[in-house]
Formats: structure tokens, C-alpha cells, sequence
């Protein structure tokens, strides 16, 4: 692939690593509930935020480069890896869209006791490295998809995916009150996780008609 190709290349992959991304870090859970209570004490928002977002931007880029090297010689693991990952991101949005037909809503209340900038930084490590679901999420599926594109380009995928994390956080964190009344209304994460859901089954179908054609 010549650097023209590179460049042409770039805008497309790097939307999908945000897009997929983006796909799997927005929804109801405990690490984002806390970075939004965090925005609306204006507790060290920059610091849990920048936490948030470089943890996820290295392990995406850890999984992304690990897994391209674990599986460059080895294309039918290549493609196993990849239906597998079609497969996971089927059922995902298949949730997303069972959960938008559900009543619930992200706990805006802010709560609790100030934390100082150690116990905030504690809880911010705990709910980002302690759930199983991050590694699922940014080393073993965006990494096995992101190393399905061509090397050159590996590195704007884990960009796309890595800006997503820091979008996020940054819109929870820093526009909190502002965004805290929409988390807080069942309708508007309903219509998310049907976009979600949608949005996860176009990316399995992307990724199914990729190992076919590399048949």
C-alpha cells in the first residue's frame, strides 16, 4: 500500500474504530455514571476524564498491535477471530435493541461526600481496569477487528477508536450539566441503544462480507 492509498484510506477506518467505539462505550454502567457524577461535583473532572480515556486509548492500541502481531501468520485464526467477532457484534446489538424496548435511565444525582483527587483517581482505575467487559471490549474485539486492516492503516483505526473514548468522557465529564437532564430521560436512551443496535449490525455485516472476500 502506497502512501496515497494511505491517505485515501485513512478517513474510512478511522471512522469505523470511532464509530465501533463508540458503540460499545456508550451505555448505562458504573464507569460512566461515576465520570458523570464527577461532572456535576466539579470533582478533579480533567483528571478522571484523562484517566478514562488514555487507559481505554492504551489498551486499544495495545490490542491492536498485539493481536496483528499474534495473527500475522496465522490467517485462518485471522478469520476465525473475525466471524467471532461479527458474532459478538451481532448479539450486542441485538441487546442494544432489546434494551431501547426497557424504561431505564442513567443515575444523574451527584451525592455523596467530595472525594479527594487519590479516591477519585481509586474509583476512576477500579471501574475502568476492574470490569472484564473493558478487556473484552478494547484488547480482544476492537483489537481482532483493527488488526483485520492493512498494516499501514492500523494505526488510524486504534486513533478513531481511541478519540471515541476521549469524546465520550470529555461530553460526560466537562458538559455534565448540561447533558445530565437527557441522561436522565428513558426516551432518550431508548432511541441511543436502538441507533446502537443498529449501527453494531451494519459493522458484523461489514466484517462477515471482509473474511468472505478474503476467501
Amino acid at each position: 500500500m502506497n502512501w496515497n492509498d494511505t491517505f485515501l484510506g485513512a478517513g474510512p477506518v478511522f471512522a469505523q474504530g470511532l464509530v465501533l467505539s463508540l458503540g460499545l462505550i456508550v451505555a448505562i454502567g458504573a464507569q460512566n455514571a461515576f465520570v458523570l457524577r464527577q461532572g456535576l461535583r466539579r470533582e478533579h473532572v480533567g483528571s478522571v476524564v484523562a484517566f478514562c480515556a488514555v487507559a481505554d486509548a492504551v489498551l486499544i492500541t495495545a490490542g491492536v498491535l498485539g493481536m496483528a502481531q499474534a495473527l500475522g501468520d496465522r490467517p485462518m485464526l485471522a478469520r476465525g477471530l473475525a466471524l467471532g467477532g461479527a458474532a459478538f457484534l451481532a448479539v450486542y446489538g441485538w441487546r442494544a435493541l432489546q434494551r431501547a424496548r426497557q424504561i431505564s435511565a442513567l443515575d444523574v444525582t451527584a451525592s455523596g461526600q467530595a472525594l479527594s483527587r487519590g479516591a477519585a483517581m481509586a474509583q476512576a482505575a477500579g471501574f475502568t481496569l476492574l470490569n472484564p467487559h473493558v478487556y473484552l471490549d478494547t484488547v480482544l474485539l476492537v483489537g481482532s477487528i483493527g488488526a483485520q486492516q492493512p498494516a499501514p492503516l492500523q494505526g488510524w483505526f486504534a486513533a478513531g477508536a481511541s478519540t471515541a473514548s476521549l469524546l465520550w468522557f470529555s461530553a460526560l465529564g466537562f458538559g455534565a450539566r448540561w447533558l445530565a437532564p437527557w441522561f436522565a430521560r428513558p426516551r432518550a436512551w431508548q432511541v441511543l441503544d436502538a441507533l446502537i443496535g443498529l449501527t453494531m449490525w451494519v459493522l458484523s455485516a461489514l466484517l462477515v462480507r471482509h473474511v468472505v472476500n478474503g476467501l
